[in-house]
């Protein structure tokens, strides 16, 4: 059970991410749920602001992607009624803020992708598009968002 392999990694799910703007955090379309981007907000802050590869390091940036999938995750389990409902995860694109020279933003959306598979394990294993981009929401060094597929 996804919450229970949660709490044995020591992380619980947050509160959702309240959203800053006129969207929603999660939104259900059929047997997929598409969620917001989320930013790497703990305790309702924002952990890390700046670029990776020019203030922001590689493994910050690493962390930073494991709390938006985190966030992702708890907007995923407000609408769907539980991580229990979640089928598998079927796509992950994250948003890298990006040093000129800096390419390693697959390394970075690491962070997200391990969190998947330590939470659901097979159903975890998804694909992904990682992007380096210039600037992000509120000076953010990375956003995650999530495609999953619900239980019928």
């Amino acid at each position: 059970m996804p919450e229970n392999r949660l709490r044995e990694l020591g992380l619980e799910l947050p509160a959702v991410p309240k959203p800053a703007g006129s969207y929603v955090p999660a939104i259900r379309a059929g047997s997929f749920l598409f969620t917001a981007g989320q930013l790497p907000f703990e305790n309702g802050e924002l952990r890390l602001k700046g670029k990776v590869g020019d203030g922001v390091t590689l493994d910050e940036a690493r962390e930073a992607a494991r709390l938006c999938a985190l966030n992702a995750l708890a907007a995923v389990a407000s609408e769907a009624g539980g991580l229990s409902n979640v089928r598998r995860i079927v796509k992950v694109t994250g948003y890298v803020a990006s040093a000129p020279g800096f390419n390693g933003q697959p390394a970075v959306l690491n962070g997200a992708s391990e969190l998947l598979g330590d939470v659901f394990g097979e159903a975890g294993l998804h694909a992904r598009s990682a992007v380096g981009v210039t600037e992000l929401p509120l000076g953010a060094c990375v956003e995650v968002e999530l495609i999953v597929e619900l239980e019928s």
